[in-house]
């Protein structure tokens, strides 16, 4: 556990206050997003919900709790090992789902463009044609971006996130309920808070995910799922800070997920219906198992050590 976890005492009056501040303010700021998205201006809508991860560090700020002792330092020759595992464990995962998903649907596989198409317009395949890049290619260098520097550019927004759920959230939670309800809960409010944006524009399974055939249940079987994924995501972003004691841990995982992301989107069908909430992305079912097995090991062990430390006790 982290320094600061260790000595976090639950405050049920401040943790109401972050998630009023935190879901009213993302709440209002994805309503605005989605208009502007839905109004033919997607990517000032994307720069909109970029920013909207601040939101929970604004929340810390304006219940009144301090960022002081969130781990600071990232303590780089003793967390070498966890700095590894933040930076390419999300790809790796990432890859392993999307094969697993095109194993499943393998018609679904496709290098013509037609996701980047959807997203950015026509106009960027033949800016790149123009230019002599392929898409092959395109896709090839966006992969070795996920494995180099994309995690780091990423690492800032990731930390606009972390501090509020992981650097706040998460120890209070433990601290309330015990670790692993602490995990469950932390996972389903983040997962909540993303909800406007899943039922607004189709976030992550519908049409801003290039699946304007939409997909069954909508959008209550993606809200339900997402928050199934963030719980997942949750406790492997929360093992990592309390393994390194670093906010940077978590945040630099947070990065490379979004770095990895929307690359098995790129080699798949767009209007795939209901199967995006399968993949090829790891925010489906079953793209998604290496990182909810991998969350699932670290939940089994946490009962064991919770028993320990209760006998300690």
């Amino acid at each position: 556990m982290t320094e600061t976890a260790k000595h976090t005492a639950y405050d049920k009056k401040q943790v109401a206050k972050y998630l009023q501040w935190t879901f009213v303010l993302a709440y209002i700021l994805q309503a605005v997003a989605a208009r502007i998205y839905n109004g033919g201006a997607p990517l000032l809508g994307q720069a909109i919900i970029a920013a909207m991860m601040f939101i929970p560090t604004l929340g810390v700020l304006l219940a009144g709790a301090t960022l002081k002792d969130m781990g600071w330092k990232l303590r780089l020759r003793r967390n070498l090992r966890f700095i590894l595992i933040a930076w390419f464990g999300p790809a790796i995962l990432t890859a392993l789902g999307a094969a697993i998903y095109f194993l499943l649907f393998p018609g679904h596989f496709d290098l013509s463009g037609g996701y980047l198409a959807a997203n950015g317009g026509g106009e960027i395949l033949r800016q790149m044609e123009a230019q002599g890049l392929s898409y092959p290619l395109y896709v090839l260098v966006s992969a070795i971006g996920c494995l180099t520097y994309a995690p780091l550019i990423n690492v800032f927004l990731g930390l606009g996130e972390e501090i509020g759920w992981r650097g706040f959230l998460y120890p209070q939670l433990k601290a309330g309920f015990g670790r692993r309800k602490g995990w469950l809960l932390g996972g389903v409010i983040w997962g909540a808070w993303h909800w406007p944006l899943i039922w607004l524009i189709g976030y992550e399974y519908g049409a801003a995910a290039g699946n304007s055939l939409g997909y069954a249940g909508f959008p209550v079987s993606g809200m339900l799922l997402f928050c199934l994924i963030t719980v997942g995501w949750g406790i492997l972003h929360d093992w990592l800070y309390e393994k390194s004691g670093s906010i940077w841990l978590p945040a630099l995982f947070h990065g490379a997920i979004n770095a990895a992301a929307t690359l098995p989107l790129s080699l798949c069908l767009t209007d795939t219906g209901s199967a995006r909430l399968l993949g090829p992305a790891p925010m489906g079912l079953a793209a998604g198992l290496p990182f909810l097995l991998a969350a699932t090991v670290l939940f089994l062990g946490a009962k064991g050590k919770e028993r320990f430390s209760e006998k300690q006790n």
